[in-house]
């Protein structure tokens, strides 16, 4: 009966959903991304519940030649008015938790589902007219090209490629729908559903897995013979030597070698740079962090570009191979600056 109390275990879901919609407020909810050759490192519109963000004047930049509308937070009624939106929706999931009724938990889940079919066709409308309402004095104008981004997905817009997809609270915004699912499904009036004991634990799991994207990502796994180096374009085949860097936008470039690795980054901002990740040479092709890791750089080893620098995780294990291959054991900050500087050196690396 629908005036019977809700399990407990949906009014968990129902909280936990709660939540998620309530952290989305101070995350970005979407991203397109555009990628093409003049910008290695891509650029990412972020639409947050209030306002536009990421590389917005750089595209409106790029808009303003092709005739497409500049993009201004304040153009936008939605951002004014989503917050309010989504903090209503907080507030009556705490509601259905509180009341523990069947009736208004489908109320709620009835109501979030419609408010997700408005919200993207809201989007869609209004990508729809970004990428035909374009101006015809433009300085770039090619006949019958339209630029609309795709809803979700990829789609190849001049020589530019964009990825429209959901960033961290729109993940968060999927996995409230879940939850509330969920609360349903354990709530539906079969005499007391046979569920997994752990099924709190699979749920809330979902969820921590959409908040954990807002941590560092790890190292990528380089896939040997198959992956090219970012720098000199040679296909990876030697596991010991790679290394790899992950932006602050989460590109990532993979190397064959740490000579590589440095000089691809000598080359770029230095704040773009989020980790940098090298190969355990006594492991081969596992990737440790390398300002922790310990070097031995010495001709007695040939590594791909002829950095012929090995990396190991422990001190111990880099002095026992110095001593065998007569070098001295350096930290990353020693090696870096040694191989960025070598005119500063009165001594070669190689010994």
């Amino acid at each position: 009966m629908n005036t019977k109390a809700l399990p407990r275990i949906s009014t968990i879901f129902i909280l936990l959903a709660a939540v998620c919609l309530a952290i989305s407020l101070f995350v970005p909810i979407w991203q397109i991304e555009l990628n093409a050759p003049q910008y290695p490192e891509g650029l990412a519109l972020q639409i947050w519940a209030s306002k536009i963000a990421g590389d917005v004047d750089i595209i409106n930049g790029l808009n303003h030649y092709i005739g497409m509308k500049t993009l201004h937070t304040k153009d936008f009624i939605e951002f004014t008015i989503l917050p309010y939106i989504i903090s209503a929706y907080v507030v009556l999931f705490l509601v259905v938790a509180w009341r523990r009724t069947k009736k208004l938990l489908n109320i709620a889940c009835a109501a979030f589902i419609l408010f997700g079919v408005v919200a993207m066709v809201d989007f869609w409308i209004w990508e729809y007219n970004y990428g035909h309402n374009l101006d015809p004095n433009a300085a770039i104008k090619v006949p019958g090209m339209a630029y609309q981004p795709p809803l979700i997905g990829f789609k190849q817009l001049l020589n530019f490629g964009a990825y429209s997809i959901p960033h961290i609270g729109g993940w968060l915004f999927v996995a409230a729908g879940i939850l509330l699912l969920a609360a349903m499904v354990v709530a539906r009036p079969a005499s007391k559903p046979k569920l997994p004991k752990n099924i709190v634990a699979i749920l809330t799991l979902i969820v921590v897995t959409a908040l954990s994207s807002c941590g560092t990502k790890g190292p990528e796994r380089v896939n040997l013979n198959k992956d090219a180096c970012e720098y000199c374009r040679m296909t990876i085949s030697d596991g010991r030597f790679a290394g790899e860097i992950i932006t602050k936008k989460g590109r990532v470039h993979k190397f064959d070698d740490i000579a590589c690795l440095l000089n691809f980054e000598k080359a770029q901002e230095q704040s773009s740079v989020k980790a940098r990740y090298v190969s355990d040479f006594l492991k081969n092709d596992e990737l440790i962090q390398a300002a922790p890791a310990w070097y031995v750089a010495t001709s007695g080893i040939k590594s791909p570009m002829n950095g012929n620098v090995a990396a190991f995780a422990s001190k111990e294990a880099a002095e026992a191979h110095a001593a065998q291959w007569k070098a001295t054991v350096e930290t990353w900050e020693q090696l870096a600056h040694k191989m960025n500087h070598p005119h500063d050196n009165p001594e070669s690396h190689h010994h």
